[in-house]
C-alpha cells in the first residue's frame, strides 16, 4: 500500500489512546461525541488499523426488536461504524472518503451481542487521481462467531 499523505486525525487519535488503559473506550466515547447517530448502539472500537477494523456492540434495551433480537438498522450502524473506522485509518489526508451505498443481508437472528469486522486490501492512493469507487465487507457475528449480517458498503474515494 502506497499512503501518499498523511494518517487521519482520528486515526492519530486511536495510535495514541489505543494502548492505554481504558484508551478504546474513550476513544470510541469521543466517536460517540463526534456523530452522535452512532451513540444508540453503543459502539466500543477494539481494533483499528489500515484495512482493518472491528466495533463491538452489546445487546442492550434500545436496540432490541420486537423479537428481542437486535434490529436491522442497529446491525447496519455497526456495519457503518467499522467501515468508517477502516477508513479513517486507512485512508491518508491525501484523500477523502464518503459512504455511497450499502447492501446489506441478514443471515440470521442476532441474539448476542455483535462484533462487526470491516476488511479491505487497501489500494495503492498514489493512483487514485480521480473518484472511484471502493467496497468495503463487513462481517457482523454474534457471541459464537456465527455471522448474522453481511454488509458490502461502497464509499466513494477522491483526492483531497
Amino acid at each position: 500500500m502506497t499512503i501518499s499523505g498523511a494518517p487521519s486525525a482520528t486515526y492519530r487519535a486511536w495510535q495514541q489512546l489505543a494502548g492505554k488503559p481504558l484508551g478504546t473506550r474513550l476513544f470510541s466515547a469521543a466517536a460517540m461525541a463526534r456523530v452522535p447517530y452512532f451513540a444508540s448502539i453503543v459502539p466500543h472500537v477494539v481494533r483499528m488499523e489500515p484495512g482493518l477494523a472491528e466495533v463491538t456492540v452489546p445487546k442492550w434495551f434500545f436496540i432490541y426488536n420486537h423479537l428481542h433480537t437486535v434490529h436491522a438498522i442497529a446491525s447496519c450502524n455497526a456495519a457503518e461504524m467499522a467501515m468508517g473506522m477502516l477508513m479513517e485509518a486507512t485512508v491518508p489526508t491525501s484523500h477523502r472518503w464518503i459512504p455511497k451505498a450499502m447492501t446489506v443481508s441478514y443471515l440470521a437472528k442476532a441474539t448476542t451481542s455483535l462484533r462487526a469486522t470491516a476488511r479491505l486490501d487497501p489500494p495503492d492512493f498514489a493512483l487514485i487521481t480521480e473518484g472511484v469507487d471502493v467496497v468495503i465487507p463487513v462481517s457482523i457475528t454474534d457471541r459464537r462467531g456465527v455471522e448474522v449480517v453481511h454488509a458490502d458498503i461502497t464509499t466513494w474515494v477522491t483526492p483531497a
